[in-house]
């Protein structure tokens, strides 16, 4: 058997991307030169380790005979294994930056900070970001860039041949749920195109929020951030301090950030026979965005007091923040009106378009919900009448709508589970509910203390793990790890 046509190994699928986090870490030197922060050694022995633990895996897995575990383990099973533990060991050599140069009061606290800057969660342990040094503000930013588009899809998209199935690694790690208009685009193909687009946009903004008066380092972090829709910033009060230009500028990155690539892609080529098959779902993460933002702006204004011109960039720029779970902040928003808060809770569930950098459990999802439901209620009046559930024109298949019913009860069931441990915790009621959904829904800022400006660095050690599990099981949207403590999962 030629070597094109030989399965890759669990070690080399771990491996590729550990290699990678070590070339991005050496990337951190730079600022760190450049700023003259005294804290190249502590990214170059980071980078040291990470590339060596990479490169060991894949000789190792090159070496091994892999025939015993084939016959042990599905193509499929071992999709979903790697794709769990790839996150997980990338979480774990992220946080050397943060121990090796003692910026973290515990591993726990650099393993959170970690998982949420891969998982594009935004959601911090730092009161304080501006006493970090630059090297590591860039890599909180890197690994927000790098983890909103997608560890493994990086791998498929660069990586030439991986000699198994490309579609059981891309749908453990992406959204599953925007399955309409398919083509005959092999995933790679179509992983590429996605990243043009991200790549494309990433250089868009860093010129424009240049040009509109920000510095080269903060265009570069900001745009990271914000078109990864993961919200970290180098500065304590998010993007406060920015002018209303600058904001509006993010906030186009972050909304750009929620629609689906593929679409983006299609719009960019002048593809438009296949536009319309993202069409009901653009329109209602639209519709949902203006309908939103017209009551937080409303409200604002009437029940808050701010000006109309405030209230409305206040209004926007957050509210397209929580849609996209990007977790970026304009105002200290636990003085808003409580039921814009709960409000937001809801739009961070809902999430951005399938196939997007976003979290949540995606909008597409909840249209189809809510389309089974009205149909649903229309056949108690026309029993015999058939009305099925359609995207597009075109009727949705049952599969689907019980995917999307699955993915809802088990979001739902990982909140509820997720509320409880918190409180076990010690976490206060209404603390714990934020933490909750920002942790999972990946928006990141939660309430009360967590809100805000604040941050998570009161939460007890414990709660900080169970945050750091409901950030991986939300960006694998849950089935994903779920599936590994199912007996029959290891069953062939």
């Amino acid at each position: 058997m030629s070597n094109t046509n030989k399965r890759i190994s669990a070690y080399e699928i771990i491996g590729i991307p550990l290699l990678g986090e070590g070339v991005a870490m050496l990337l951190c030197v730079v600022p760190s030169l450049l700023y003259n922060d005294g804290a190249w050694w502590q990214m170059s022995i980071s980078s040291l380790a990470a590339t060596i633990a990479g490169a060991l895996l894949i000789l190792l897995g090159r070496r091994a005979d892999n025939s015993k575990r084939e016959k042990k383990l599905l193509g499929t099973q071992l999709s979903f294994i790697s794709v769990t533990v790839v996150w997980l060991a990338l979480s774990f050599f992220g946080t050397l930056p943060f121990i090796i140069g003692d910026y973290t009061a515990s591993f726990s606290d650099a393993f959170f900070e970690t998982m949420s800057g891969l998982t594009s969660t935004g959601a911090t342990i730092f009161s304080d970001v501006e006493t970090l040094p630059p090297s590591l503000l860039f890599w909180r930013s890197l690994m927000q860039w790098l983890g909103g588009f997608g560890i493994i899809l990086l791998v498929l998209a660069i990586v030439p041949s991986l000699g198994m199935n490309k579609f059981s690694l891309y749908t453990a790690e992406a959204s599953n749920a925007d399955n309409t208009g398919k083509t005959t685009t092999s995933v790679r193909t179509t992983v590429q195109r996605t990243l043009f687009v991200y790549v494309t946009l990433t250089a868009l903004f860093i010129i424009l929020l240049s040009m509109s008066g920000m510095t080269l380092w903060e265009a570069i972090n900001l745009t990271f951030t914000n078109i990864s829709t993961g919200g970290f910033s180098i500065y304590s009060d998010s993007i406060a301090s920015f002018t209303p230009l600058q904001q509006y500028l993010l906030a186009i990155a972050m909304f750009l950030g929620g629609i689906n690539f593929a679409l983006l892609y299609n719009i960019f080529t002048f593809r438009w026979t296949q536009i319309r098959h993202k069409l009901d779902q653009f329109g209602f993460y639209l519709f949902t965005f203006v309908a939103s933002c017209f009551f937080v702006v409303t409200v604002l204004h009437y029940n808050g007091g701010h000006p109309w011109n405030e209230a409305l960039r206040h209004g926007f720029v957050q509210t397209i923040s929580v849609l996209t779970t990007t977790g970026s902040v304009i105002a200290d928003t636990n003085l808003w009106w409580t039921p814009i808060l709960f409000l937001f809770l809801i739009l961070s569930l809902c999430g951005g378009m399938a196939g997007s950098t976003t979290g949540g459990i995606k909008i597409m999802r909840v249209l189809i919900l809510f389309r089974n439901a009205l149909n649903t209620l229309t056949s108690k009046l026309h029993p015999n009448a058939y009305n099925p559930v359609r995207l597009n024109g075109v009727p949705v298949s049952n599969g689907l709508i019980t995917n999307v019913m699955v993915t809802f009860v088990v979001f739902a069931f990982t909140l509820l589970i997720g509320l409880l441990a918190l409180m076990v915790c010690g976490v206060d009621a209404t603390e714990a509910l934020g933490a909750v959904f920002g942790c999972t829904t990946g928006y990141g800022p939660g309430l009360g203390a967590s809100g805000g400006f604040g941050s998570y660095a009161a939460f007890p050690t414990m709660a900080k793990w169970v945050c750091s599990i409901l950030m991986l099981l939300g960006r694998l949207e849950c089935l994903t790890v779920y599936l590994l403590v199912l007996p029959s999962f290891w069953r062939r």
